[in-house]
């Protein structure tokens, strides 16, 4: 069996926010989305294409403003989606103190603890691993920047080291910022992708 899912990040994409997205989306399973997104947006495809949407917050999204409506908030839960397991954290690194959405590498250590301690009475009970890991910030030194407000978390690196994921999700570092930087770069069993702005994958069970 195989899922196929839609990741989506950072800017709207004019042909899926618009009728194409029905042909050249319609066998999409499940819709994830990686941040610093329209909430009107994830609506308006999970709307359409009639499937469930997961998503994390990214750091110029507004940390109390309208949330996607018939979309779930993964930030620092375990949820299981059939017969996947998916996880996430939101946010960006802090470059603006007093920022919403912003952390600092300590910050995020201490979520990813926190998510890590809430993932494995799943894997304990139902003997498996985390499938799908999303966040808006890249890991440090995987598709990340050298500037501080694109610089990665060395927490997600212990996280997915430690959760060993299939797939982990992000966005947050634009494609035009580094052209030749890879989408995809594996660290141990876990695939790294950067789904600026969009994309499409499969999934075997």
């Amino acid at each position: 069996m195989r899922v196929k899912l839609l990741a989506v990040s950072d800017e709207v994409v004019p042909w899926i926010h618009s009728a194409q997205l029905v042909e050249r989306c319609g066998d999409v399973d499940i819709i994830l989305g990686c941040g610093d997104l329209p909430s009107e947006y994830l609506e308006y495809i999970t709307t359409m294409l009639g499937k469930p949407c997961f998503y994390v917050r990214g750091n110029h999204d507004q940390a109390q403003g309208h949330r996607p409506e018939g979309c779930v908030n993964l930030d620092l839960r375990a949820q299981r989606w059939g017969k996947l397991q998916l996880a996430g954290l939101e946010g960006g690194p802090l470059y603006k103190p007093g920022a919403p959405l912003q952390y600092s590498q300590n910050d995020q250590w201490l979520r990813a603890i926190w998510l890590a301690c809430k993932v494995f009475p799943h894997r304990a009970c139902r003997r498996r691993r985390v499938d799908i890991v999303i966040s808006h910030a890249p890991l440090y030194g995987i598709h990340d920047g050298s500037d501080p407000a694109h610089i990665g978390f060395a927490a997600f690196n212990w996280l997915a080291r430690l959760l060993r994921p299939r797939l982990w999700l992000h966005g947050h570092q634009h494609r035009s910022y580094a052209p030749l930087q890879p989408r995809e770069t594996r660290l141990g069993e876990t695939l790294i992708v950067n789904v600026h702005p969009y994309r499409i994958l499969e999934l075997s069970l």
